[in-house]
C-alpha cells in the first residue's frame, strides 16, 4: 500500500469500527415499552387509537377505581385516555371508559344505534353504552344485575363541531367498538363471557 492512503485507510477502519460499536452498544436511556393493554385490560391500544383529534401523540391511560361503600356499588373502575402533545410533556384527554355496576337498565338513548349481533347495548358518535352478559356482575362482586361499560368522548362546541375529522357513521363505529371490545375483554377477565 502506498504510504499516502494509509492515514486514509486508518481513519476508515476507525470509523466503520464505530460504526458497528454504536449499532450493538446498550442504550441506556431506553424507554419503557408503551403497554399494550389499557384501562383495566378492557382495550388494546390499536382500539383506542381509533378516536383521534388529528393532533396526534401517543395514546396513554389514567386508571382509577373505587368501591363502593354499599353492596349494590361493588363495582367502580373508570379509566381517562389521553394523547401525548406533540413537542411538550403535557396530554390532552380523547375520552373516557366506565365499568360500573347498574340497578336498573335504562334501555337506548334517543337516536342511538344498537351495538351490533351479540351485544347488549347502543352506540352515539360521543357516547356508546354495553352491557357485561348475565353473570359478570356477580363474578365482579357485586349484587346489582347488571355491569355496563361506557365510553364518553368529550363534547364538541362551536368551531370543533364544524372541523370533525370523522363523519357521524364512523364515529359511531368507532364508539360501539371500544365499548364492543370493552365488554368482551372484561367478561373474559371475570370469566363470564
Amino acid at each position: 500500500m502506498h504510504k499516502k492512503w494509509l492515514p486514509l485507510t486508518v481513519v476508515l477502519g476507525v470509523a466503520g469500527a464505530a460504526v458497528v460499536t454504536a449499532s450493538i452498544w446498550p442504550d441506556d436511556e431506553k424507554r419503557p415499552p408503551l403497554a399494550q393493554a389499557l384501562c383495566h385490560g378492557a382495550l388494546s391500544r390499536q382500539t383506542a387509537e381509533l378516536i383521534d383529534d388529528g393532533k396526534g401523540g401517543e395514546v396513554s391511560a389514567e386508571e382509577w377505581e373505587s368501591k363502593g361503600k354499599g353492596s349494590d356499588d361493588a363495582v367502580f373502575k373508570a379509566c381517562g385516555v389521553m394523547r401525548a402533545n406533540p413537542g411538550s410533556d403535557s396530554r390532552r384527554g380523547t375520552f373516557n371508559l366506565v365499568i360500573a355496576d347498574e340497578r336498573h337498565d335504562s334501555g337506548p338513548r334517543k337516536d342511538s344505534v344498537p351495538l351490533g349481533s351479540g351485544f347488549k347495548g347502543w352506540a352515539l358518535p360521543e357516547e356508546a353504552r354495553a352491557v357485561l352478559p348475565d353473570g359478570c356482575a356477580a363474578r365482579m362482586g357485586s349484587t346489582a344485575p347488571y355491569i355496563t361499560v361506557t365510553f364518553i368522548a368529550p363534547s364538541k362546541k362551536g368551531e370543533q363541531q364544524e372541523k370533525e375529522l370523522v363523519d357521524s357513521d364512523t364515529a359511531i363505529r368507532n364508539s360501539a367498538a371500544i365499548v364492543r371490545e370493552a365488554a368482551t375483554n372484561l367478561a373474559r377477565i371475570a370469566g363470564c363471557g
